[in-house]
């Protein structure tokens, strides 16, 4: 059968349309932007995410005085030298003996600077504990690169000196020990994925050059992204998160949207087809799906931008860059590519799986099972699906979210999150001091001097800290910082009360009191609460712009009211499930060993939000594809309930493959050792796995046939819309199929 009788309304179709007829030129124009692409990233080089650029409010303001003023405060560290008990004192000539070999040691590396004595200043209260401090010489951003020989010398002293705990802990010390421990965590993960998508597509098609297809257009869709990404962080920051985030998100869905096409394509073939009809079909179908799909993922990766958070700006954009990219991709270089191929296509076939395959008609045998029973009970069916997540879901209603502190993200599985903890009992808030960035006109006037001698003393006698409070003044930029070790150390919420004193009492008292004197307190503690408000304020107008933003487009692309509402609902409801499952898990502990894991109290701050964005985009992709086929079925004249099952028994296969590769992406993250990694890993797979099982094969069925006819309800107010649904017609089959196990003769 020819392809007479077909016109390409859809954007989708005329591009599929213009690429099979030109595809020469089509992939030629892929491999030139993504070299374009690549090479103009390379020269413009990526702008790394600054302090400055991260949050709004005091932690912001303190960054950008200092970033202004020139100066670039040094990575600070220090050693611990502790008593392990409670018959040695800092006072002793032993102890102190220690003491001057670790000066002496980390001196002699000609890495540090400015090394201090703890005495008098550094002494803990039970005088079993002492501070030797230093500044790491050079670049504070790679001082973790230089810091293994200071590391090695003070591991010298220790050995020395066996009768006392002597360990190094900092800023440069604690990253160089985390990207030695979990660095090739991360690499290994990202270098997992592409083997395990290949796999899964390999069983999925049965063949090579058919597995191959979506893991290279997913492949150059993130390279191309990677050159773009620099060229935009000269306007909008790019953070290394970002990268990563960026990888997992052009994986999943360049993978889907060449998983849907080409599952199509080969299913018209399949279906008797030529080949040109059979792309002409794919690209009205399942070329407009990916359309849609693409812009609603694109839509909800635009809310991370109203967040005002640096980080979550640049992930929100690399990830919108990336799923536009491959969106594009998918509905042009791919049609060029089959149309090369033809049935080359399926060289390199798997005899056994292919075998397996043979006589599907791309219909799921499961799932069409499943539906019968679906469909023959659809209430009971609903409220049993309906009330399995809303149980799963009710977890959520404690979640506690927080910035986890180092012994939550990190265990006992490295020695130097025990010294973090060793020196905040010791000297509490010593290992995190809040920092207040004095700016004056004269920092050496008198009243500025005054006011900064009066802030050291009532920071400690409001109970705030219990000092020392230390001061270190940059007369030539008038500044001053003022380090303030905070009441509560490692405990969050102890320690921002502390903050608060300092910044509602006794900020006010003091340093409010001098004209012309900016003071904002900054370090991590204060990071961490300006962090979370400004999350929490952003929350409301994210969700409200993805959920409004996709209604709207699901409303325009399909013309039903009741669909735009169901997927809306449906969307939320797999998202309040995989929140259950998170606090169930990683906050109360429940069945958290299954997974590797442990409760810790708390899920990660930026998680709830990242994860919202995320599954509401990628939920979409199976979304648009099952709704499409079932509305392609019902505009072809096929009753509600005999679309319902064509559309999710046809579309099983691709989904079930899509949704495998994206849980075993996402789960081989929950197996990274760091919590926050394994948080997002397995609630991005649980909600995957849920998502593509029994919202789309249970939910989603169970509602369209209670609702029948009603699910095409388009009221006539709403009629002056734009039309977005692009409708082809489709050829009759020169075969004819069986759409379910009665028998009844459809055209496909």
């Amino acid at each position: 059968m020819g392809n007479a009788g077909i016109r390409p309304r859809g954007i989708a179709a005329r591009a599929g349309g213009w690429s099979a007829r030109h595809r020469w030129a089509a992939v030629g124009i892929w491999v030139l932007f993504v070299l374009l692409a690549m090479v103009a990233g390379s020269a413009a080089g990526q702008v790394e995410l600054k302090d400055s650029d991260q949050l709004k409010g005091e932690t912001t303001q303190a960054s950008r005085i200092t970033e202004d003023a020139g100066i670039e405060e040094p990575a600070s560290e220090m050693v611990l030298v502790q008593a392990k008990d409670g018959s040695v004192k800092a006072t002793d000539p032993e102890f102190r003996s220690a003491v001057d070999a670790v000066i002496k040691a980390v001196g002699a590396t000609g890495q540090v600077a400015e090394v201090t004595s703890p005495y008098p200043d550094s002494i803990s209260k039970d005088g079993r504990s002492a501070l030797v401090q230093f500044d790491v010489r050079g670049d504070p951003e790679t001082a973790g690169d230089r810091i293994e020989p200071v590391l090695n010398a003070v591991a010298k002293v220790q050995d020395a000196h066996q009768e006392l705990r002597i360990e190094e802990i900092g800023g440069a010390s604690m990253n160089k020990t985390f990207d030695d421990a979990f660095g090739d965590d991360f690499k290994q993960a990202e270098l997992s994925a592409v083997p395990v998508a290949l796999g899964i597509l390999l069983i999925a098609f049965g063949a090579l050059v058919a597995a191959l297809l979506p893991v290279a257009l997913a492949l150059t869709a993130i390279m191309a992204t990677m050159g773009l990404m620099g060229v935009v962080s000269h306007v909008m920051p790019m953070s290394e998160t970002a990268n990563s985030v960026m990888l997992l998100v052009g994986l999943a869905v360049g993978v889907d949207y060449c998983l849907f096409y080409l599952r199509r394509e080969r299913e018209e073939r399949q279906a008797g087809r030529d080949a040109a009809t059979a792309m002409q079909i794919a690209a009205a179908t399942s070329g407009r799906a990916v359309i849609v799909s693409g812009v609603t993922v694109c839509v909800a990766m635009a809310g991370m931008l109203f967040t005002g958070i640096g980080e979550f700006k640049s992930m929100g954009l690399a990830s919108l860059i990336v799923v536009a990219v491959a969106m594009v991709g998918s509905v042009t270089v791919l049609p060029a590519l089959l149309s090369l191929l033809g049935e080359r296509v399926e060289k390199g076939r798997i005899p056994f799986l292919n075998r397996a395959k043979r006589g599907t008609n791309g219909e799921s045998r499961i799932w069409n099972k499943v539906l019968g029973s679906v469909l023959k009970r659809p209430l009971v069916s609903l409220l049993v699906a309906a009330g399995a997540l809303v149980a799963v879901a009710l977890p959520a209603i404690g979640m506690k979210t927080q910035q986890l502190t180092l012994d939550q993200e990190f265990g006992d599985s490295v020695p130097i999150v025990a010294t973090y903890e060793r020196v905040n009992e010791a000297f509490p808030g010593g290992a995190d001091p809040a920092e207040v960035v004095v700016k004056a006109d004269d920092i050496n006037s008198a009243a500025v001097k005054q006011a900064i001698a009066d802030f050291r003393q009532q920071a400690v006698s409001s109970g705030a800290s219990k000092g020392p409070v230390e001061v270190v003044t940059h007369d030539a930029e008038n500044l001053a910082f003022v380090y303030v070790p905070l009441v509560g150390g490692s405990d969050q919420d102890k320690a921002e009360k502390s903050l608060d004193i300092l910044r509602t009492e006794v900020r006010p008292a003091t340093l409010g009191t001098v004209d012309g004197v900016e003071a904002p307190i900054s370090g991590q503690v204060a990071g961490s609460k300006d962090f979370n408000d400004q999350l929490t304020k952003s929350v409301a107008p994210v969700f409200a712009f993805v959920v409004v933003f996709a209604f709207v487009l699901m409303l325009l692309s399909f013309r039903s009211l009741t669909i735009a509402i169901t997927s809306i609902v449906l969307n939320l409801l797999s998202v309040g499930a995989a929140y259950g499952i998170l606090t169930a898990v990683f906050q109360y502990g429940w069945g958290a060993s299954l997974v590797g894991a442990e409760g810790v109290g708390a899920i990660i701050a930026w998680l709830p939000l990242f994860l919202f964005v995320i599954l509401f985009g990628l939920s979409m992709d199976y979304h648009v594809f099952v709704v499409s086929r079932i509305r392609e079925a019902k505009m072809q004249g096929r009753g509600t309930r005999e679309a319902i099952t064509h559309g999710v028994v046809t579309t099983a296969g691709v989904v079930t493959s899509a949704a495998v590769i994206m849980v075993a992406v996402f789960a081989i993250f929950g197996t990274l050792s760091m919590q926050s990694m394994k948080q997002m890993g397995v609630g991005l797979a649980a909600a995957v796995l849920i998502d593509a099982t029994i919202i789309r094969g249970v939910l989603l069925p169970a509602v369209m046939a209670l609702l029948g006819d009603r699910n095409w309800y388009f009221p006539k107010w709403l009629r002056w819309l734009p039309d977005l649904t692009h409708d082809e017609p489709v050829a009759p089959a020169p075969v004819r199929g069986h759409d379910d196990d009665r028998g009844t003769p459809v055209r496909v």
